[in-house]
């Protein structure tokens, strides 16, 4: 067995939930989720089946976003892993959404920071075996932090 750190581009001012589902209808029933979240939200979602014709499904609202969550699929080469681009609101929006899809079996993370997705690469296939979700922390917060990140959290609309 080989293990492979493939950079998953995130395109800017976008966020990437990446993740392992196991049916063909993954595709629409997470196009669902997303369209129901928020008429403002602009998302891709792509999925990578695993046997049949082993094609790369993809839906979404945002051509650009489509393009990207097919990219970053094409780049890992994995069967069962999909990937949503979305632009126009958080991870957290939808997140307990995707993970109650039927189809999904787990997600590896939900982020905008820089991403690698470890792959594992045997005589069987290649799959996400986990991933590098941004940088190490530098330390531990201050008074300071703490009621910044408060202040930020208000800024945003997600704390009162």
């Amino acid at each position: 067995m080989e293990i492979q750190s493939i950079e998953v581009p995130v395109p800017e001012g976008a966020n990437v939930i990446l993740g392992q589902s196991h049916f063909i209808k993954t595709i629409e029933d997470l196009y669902e989720v997303m369209v129901n979240a928020s008429p403002s939200l602009e998302f891709g979602v792509a999925f990578s089946e695993a046997s049949g014709p082993r094609l790369i499904r993809r839906d979404g609202n945002a051509p650009a976003l489509v393009e990207a969550a097919t990219g970053i699929l094409r780049s890992l080469a994995c069967g069962h892993v999909f990937a949503i681009v979305m632009a126009g609101g958080f991870p957290v929006n939808v997140l307990n959404a995707v993970k109650d899809c039927r189809e999904v079996c787990r997600v590896f993370c939900a982020t905008a920071n820089r991403l690698q997705a470890l792959v594992a690469v045997t005589a069987a296939g290649r799959g996400v075996v986990g991933v590098v979700d941004g940088e190490p922390p530098l330390g531990v917060e201050t008074e300071d932090d703490v009621r910044k990140r408060k202040e930020f959290l208000r800024k945003i609309g997600y704390k009162r």
